[in-house]
């Protein structure tokens, strides 16, 4: 089987509750963002319908998906070209995650209440249990949590727009995620930095919270620009 079907089929959730289009989506762009099919690389439609054993039809809405997203080109007389992301692109996506939850944090933490604060700690909490545990969906737990800190600090920051602007951007945190979240070291630390943040919050301390928001997502930055160019990825 060919090395880029393999990266994708390796990537895809049949099990999931999602369509198999949707799937088959969802696999092709965490495969591009993961740099597992390098920049440059031809799609062909056939090849993946056939070694995938699906029709073309999941394949196609999946390369119309991804076009919008701009993770692939149509080269005239070529086909679907893989763009995939750069590091340029990285330090644009943490950019706007940082004025975005700078702004939902501090937003979030003047409306919640003690007990708010209280069920975020446990959520924390609960991440902590899962670090220390060692199991075979540790990491997917890990990936939770953290998603899960963000998700209720943006739901209190009742910004209603906030979700279709983060979710974008989602698919990309999500997996820039898992790759830092991966490395037991880093997971730890960034564990750490969320009980800090909490800290500040409960504080009201906008100024160290922000200080401290920053510092987490340039940590996480870093780990992530680390493991592009150790791939290759320019």
């Amino acid at each position: 089987m060919d090395s880029t079907v393999e990266a994708v089929k390796a990537n895809l959730d049949i099990n999931s509750n999602q369509t198999l289009k949707v799937s088959v989506y969802h696999a092709f762009k965490r495969t591009i963002i993961l740099g597992e099919i390098p920049a440059g690389e031809r799609i062909n439609e056939s090849v993946f319908s056939e070694e995938m054993n699906i029709s073309r039809t999941p394949i196609r809405y999946a390369l119309e998906q991804l076009l919008k997203e701009e993770l692939v080109e149509h080269v005239p007389g070529i086909g679907m070209i893989v763009r995939g992301i750069s590091i340029k692109d990285a330090y644009e996506i943490y950019d706007i995650r940082k004025a975005l939850d700078t702004l939902a944090f501090t937003k979030a933490m003047h409306l919640m209440t003690e007990e708010d604060f209280d069920e975020l700690e446990r959520h924390l909490q609960s991440g902590d249990s899962i670090q220390t545990k060692e199991s075979d969906d540790r990491i997917d737990n890990l990936i939770n949590n953290f998603s899960g800190f963000n998700a209720y600090v943006y739901e209190k920051s009742q910004m209603r727009r906030l979700p279709k602007i983060i979710d974008e951007l989602q698919a990309y945190l999500v997996y820039f995620r898992e790759l830092s979240i991966r490395s037991e070291v880093r997971s730890k630390i960034a564990l750490e930095e969320h009980f800090l943040i909490l800290r500040g919050m409960r504080n009201k301390d906008v100024e160290t919270m922000t200080m401290l928001i920053h510092e987490h997502l340039d940590h996480s930055l870093k780990f992530i620009i680390e493991d592009m160019e150790n791939r290759n990825i320019g």
